[in-house]
């Protein structure tokens, strides 16, 4: 059986939700709906474009977003999560990280717990990188798994995650998705999707593994603007029409709990060969950053522990913890800070 969990909903998610259709809306009619002053309708506007909301005001007309905004809503992804094994979902709608607060239900989260959250104000990628979440356009989700082995026994991990995800979104009708070692999902527009893989734990276990998922669904051009590599989202791989926000979510739970419960018994292995059909790096011209080095070759897959291979002047040398960035013909950079699990 699943176990739902809902935080109150705040003044914020009730003003979207009724902006959702990406009809006008007054704010005299706002104010009405919610109980409150349209002074108080103009301050949560004016909060939520500060947090990368897109909303128009127009004369006469009102508040409207410029397209309709699906909110996530437990109900409905579990409606759609098929056979996937059970366990408590927890949703919020701002929160300062999902795997943070993954770690605070511990140690009695059961495996397989999910926590969803419609905004985080302390969002972050791999290396502490940023992660913007603006409520509604995207999917920020971390789920948990104990395993009995540390990090040491888990490397490929990222790349079973990886592929997990892209299956997800493909079997949504997302097309032309790549992974770019460990687990970043990308397309030929940029980066769509990161991945975050956080241990605690002793070194040869156990050890408590947290997978965190970023996923762009619309990008509002206020996004667009604080992000210093090229990206993408749902909408623009799917003609302006992404696939439904708790569907992707119910598809992307499901093939992680699925993923995790097999890489816990098998391991790399039967995720190996499908990250060769996804591998954006192989055959292609990097440039492997280390602290005492730089060379330059040619990305050749990856080896039997998930290390990205790499040949440099004919040999074959396989990269676990150095930074990678990717040279292309059409002068895109991207930069993946490599890790073994």
């Amino acid at each position: 059986m699943h176990t739902l969990h809902m935080s109150s909903d705040p003044p914020a998610k009730e003003l979207l939700r009724q902006l959702s259709t990406g009809d006008p809306v007054s704010g005299e009619a706002l104010a009405t709906q919610l109980g409150v002053t349209r002074a108080a309708i103009w301050k949560q506007i004016a909060a939520l474009r500060t947090l990368g909301l897109p909303i128009e005001a127009r004369s006469r007309a009102g508040y409207r977003m410029p397209w309709p905004t699906q909110l996530l809503h437990t109900p409905s992804i579990i409606s759609k999560l098929g056979t996937a094994p059970g366990a408590p979902i927890h949703l919020h709608w701002e929160l300062d990280s999902t795997q943070d607060e993954l770690a605070r239900l511990l140690p009695d989260a059961p495996d397989l717990t999910v926590v969803l959250a419609e905004h985080q104000t302390l969002g972050r990628g791999r290396r502490s990188h940023g992660w913007l979440s603006p409520p509604g356009l995207g999917i920020t989700l971390s789920c948990l798994k104990r395993f009995a082995g540390g990090p040491a026994v888990l490397s490929g991990l990222s790349i079973a995650m990886g592929v997990c995800v892209v299956q997800a979104l493909t079997s949504a009708g997302v097309p032309g998705l790549q992974l770019k070692w460990p687990n970043d999902v990308v397309t030929d527009h940029g980066k769509l999707a990161g991945i975050l893989i956080e241990f605690s734990g002793e070194y040869d276990g156990p050890s408590v593994v947290r997978v965190g998922v970023g996923l762009n669904v619309r990008l509002s051009p206020a996004v667009h603007g604080t992000l210093d590599q090229p990206v993408t989202d749902l909408a623009t791989l799917c003609g302006g029409t992404p696939p439904e926000r708790n569907e992707l979510a119910a598809h992307i739970i499901e093939r992680l709990r699925i993923g995790l419960l097999r890489f816990e018994q098998e391991g790399l292995a039967p995720f190996a060969q499908d990250f060769a059909h996804m591998d954006w790096l192989t055959g292609k011209p990097l440039t492997v950053h280390s602290a005492h080095a730089t060379h330059s070759g040619i990305g050749r897959g990856i080896d039997a522990h998930g290390a990205l291979r790499v040949e440099i002047n004919g040999h074959i040398t396989s990269v676990y913890s150095d930074k990678v960035s990717v040279r292309s013909q059409q002068g895109l950079r991207l930069v993946a800070a490599a890790a073994a699990p």
